[in-house]
């Protein structure tokens, strides 16, 4: 499957995607570094029943950049440009690590345009180390020290499996713009806060999946955050991390499966 190339409004230039399959939409946003294929067994498996539609984010894969210093609030605006120019309504977004963050606050600022949202991986209320270490990162980055060994060291374990898609996740990361990567890591690290005290107005269904050995994006985490959703879940997989819709693919797809089917009426009182 091949991207598409879309011109945006101004100011956000080029949009990337891949669109595949029929029937309500399902937009998928990846984290900082990756692209749009990022989402493959998802794609392949979810495009049966609906129309996907995978983006790559801004200064990633084929989509233009925002300026230096965009924070969250930006990433969200491009979002809300990106539904307009495909006139999407009543869509299923889910977003991994800072797409988590985009569809958190995609969410929030325009619940009108979602049926429901998932978040994989996501962050919520960092730790005062663990934000202090991830704006170091940032900081680094932006200066040009980038290091992707460390992160995939973290992400990935030693099966054949997880060292197969860290072979995937290595090539898309040696692939990325390093000033669009140094943007988004810079709102992906400033942006945990963002919207944590805004959960309450979300009303849609809401799922929340991370691996129990993320530590980054933690199991208190995920709890936390569909805790503080009227229709919220929440999904822990055991010995996973960071990649998890890459790692335990079968299991993120049923889950995400069981989110697409999952009627607005769902209680708080179904979570996992």
């Amino acid at each position: 499957m091949t991207s598409t190339i879309r011109q945006l409004y101004e100011p956000y230039g080029s949009l990337s995607y891949r669109e595949v399959g029929h029937g309500r939409p399902l937009v998928l946003v990846h984290g900082v570094g990756m692209q749009s294929a990022a989402w493959g067994p998802q794609i392949d498996a979810l495009s049966r029943s609906h129309r996907v539609i995978a983006l790559d984010m801004p200064g990633h894969g084929g989509s233009s950049p925002l300026p230096e210093g965009a924070e969250l609030s930006d990433f969200v605006a491009w979002l809300a440009a990106v539904f307009q120019a495909l006139g999407l309504e009543g869509v299923s977004l889910a977003g991994h690590s800072m797409g988590a963050l985009i569809a958190l606050g995609f969410a929030v600022e325009h619940p009108e345009r979602l049926a429901r949202v998932a978040l994989l991986n996501g962050v919520y209320r960092r730790s005062m180390a663990a934000r202090s270490a991830v704006e170091a990162r940032a900081d680094e980055i932006k200066a040009g020290i980038v290091d992707f060994d460390t992160p995939l060291s973290r992400w990935f374990g030693d099966s054949p499996r997880e060292q197969a898609a860290r072979a995937d996740v290595a090539a898309w990361l040696g692939q990325v713009d390093l000033a669009g990567y140094a943007t988004a890591y810079g709102a992906f690290a400033r942006g945990d806060q963002v919207y944590a005290d805004r959960l309450a107005d979300i009303t849609c269904p809401f799922l929340a999946i991370t691996g129990d050995g993320d530590p980054n994006s933690t199991p208190e985490m995920t709890h936390a955050m569909a805790d503080g959703v009227a229709h919220g879940r929440a999904l822990v997989i055991s010995g996973h991390r960071h990649m998890v819709n890459l790692t335990a693919p079968d299991v993120v797809t049923a889950a995400m499966q069981e989110w697409l089917d999952w009627c607005e009426e769902g209680s708080a009182d179904d979570r996992d």
